[in-house]
């Protein structure tokens, strides 16, 4: 068997790999970028096409011995065409962030000017930020941001869409509650003539399955990690509509020219078919059940949250996440909620809410419900984990970061270890286990 033969080969890695399979079973993941892939996306990850080098596409390798693996690949691409109804998908980009650089080494020239939504609006980093990432060192970056209700602002978004004329707007949210207006997005490119990329990443599966607006009939091109809603593996899809075609016929060629040989070489095949796996799961019934699960379980830790006295940004939720707002309580203090509930089994990450400035030591804390419904939890275990993440507050209601920036650091990690040696901490993650024992992982 093969795992035998890593305990064997390799003792010290099989036991790091079989500690992480245990804490994902014991704990209750609720970061909304994360969820389990089936066992047949994960046979497929793990098969022998992971030994293959396949440099170029489909009938134009530059290795020898690719023809079947030209029919997986071509068998994915189908598959994703078929699926979002489009005529063009390259199933090649390594994840999100390479698929979003490729997208605008295609499209624009670099200088040029492109636009996207802030991250501390729910925006992602390769959609402009400044300074730390390429589209924002090597594109002239305008980023818009959120309106009083915590919505996206479109008057905002075409105002400064006419005022710098981007080449390129890139829609999509890393963090974001609500639905999105395409219709609208399209509409402001229009007028200034630029490329709408719509990334859906996060919201893949609410879109294949119609439980959240398509962006298809509106977007140029299209883009989306494969895990996430999808279930899929590590990787990313790039699609051109009909749309995008007849802006410009050469879209397809001019992508992929800048996935391979522009930013990439050889394709990760093994992860491509899991890719093609995970598409072909998103046809079926169960798939169409778990989406709307996904956003009735998000609804049910909304309402209980409120209940309970926890903010949100926004005021709930439209998908499948929730970002929860302490920026009232104390500077940073996303920070301490995410570690102390860390502490505790349930697995959030901190996230900027629109009033913060440093992202390193956040405001919020984002929880989402992709994994949890997975495992099966629906309406009435999202309310006891709302009740768990309310009694973790309650018990760090009075910690603070420090203001001084070097002293934070160790304060965090003093603060991490207090938390797992809290008899309180470790009552709720007893009980978490419990709830874990009862819905498996696949």
């Amino acid at each position: 068997m093969e795992h035998t033969t890593l305990q064997i080969q390799d003792l010290e890695l099989f036991d790091l790999i079989e500690r992480e399979t245990r804490r994902q079973q014991d704990e209750i993941t609720l970061i909304p970028s994360e969820n389990y892939a089936s066992p047949a996306v994960r046979e497929a990850v793990a098969s022998a096409l992971a030994n293959k080098y396949a440099e170029g596409y489909a009938g134009r390798r530059y290795y020898e011995g690719n023809d079947i693996v030209d029919q997986v690949e071509l068998l994915a691409v189908k598959r994703a065409k078929e699926l979002f109804g489009v005529p063009y998908a390259n199933v090649q980009p390594y994840s999100g962030s390479p698929a979003n650089s490729e997208i605008f080494f295609a499209l624009a020239e670099p200088g040029s000017t492109v636009m996207g939504l802030a991250l501390s609006s729910g925006g992602h980093l390769t959609h402009g930020h400044p300074k730390v990432t390429f589209s924002g060192k090597y594109y002239k970056a305008v980023q818009f941001g959120l309106a009083s209700d915590a919505r996206i602002d479109y008057d905002q978004m075409a105002s400064l869409a006419r005022e710098h004329k981007p080449s390129i707007i890139i829609f999509g949210t890393t963090a974001y509650s609500f639905t999105l207006d395409w219709k609208r997005a399209r509409e402001i490119a229009d007028e200034v003539g630029a490329y709408l990329v719509a990334d859906i990443s996060h919201i893949i599966g609410l879109v294949i399955t119609g439980d959240h607006p398509s962006p298809v009939p509106y977007a140029h091109v299209i883009m989306s990690t494969t895990h996430k809603t999808l279930r899929g593996p590590r990787g990313a899809i790039i699609l051109v509509t009909e749309e995008g075609l007849q802006k410009d016929g050469d879209l397809p060629k001019k992508i992929d020219a800048a996935v391979m040989p522009g930013m990439q070489g050889g394709p990760h095949e093994n992860a491509i078919a899991g890719i093609a796996t995970s598409l072909l799961e998103a046809t079926t019934d169960e798939f169409k059940q778990y989406s709307r699960q996904v956003i009735l379980n998000a609804k049910a830790l909304e309402s209980e949250l409120r209940a309970k006295g926890i903010e949100l940004i926004g005021g709930g939720t439209e998908n499948h996440l929730l970002v929860l707002d302490f920026s009232k309580q104390s500077l940073g203090k996303g920070t301490l909620v995410a570690a102390a509930l860390n502490a505790a089994g349930i697995v959030a990450n901190r996230n900027t809410v629109p009033s913060d400035t440093n992202p390193f030591y956040p405001s919020g804390v984002r929880v989402g419900t992709p994994a949890v419904t997975t495992r099966g939890m629906k309406e009435h275990e999202m309310q006891k984990v709302a009740g768990w993440i309310v009694e973790v507050v309650e018990i760090i209601k009075d910690e603070k970061l420090p203001e001084a920036k070097e002293q934070k650091q160790s304060y965090i990690a003093e603060f991490r270890a207090r938390m797992q040696n809290d008899p309180r901490i470790h009552i709720i993650r007893n009980l978490v286990k419990d709830l874990c024992a009862q819905y498996p992982t696949p």
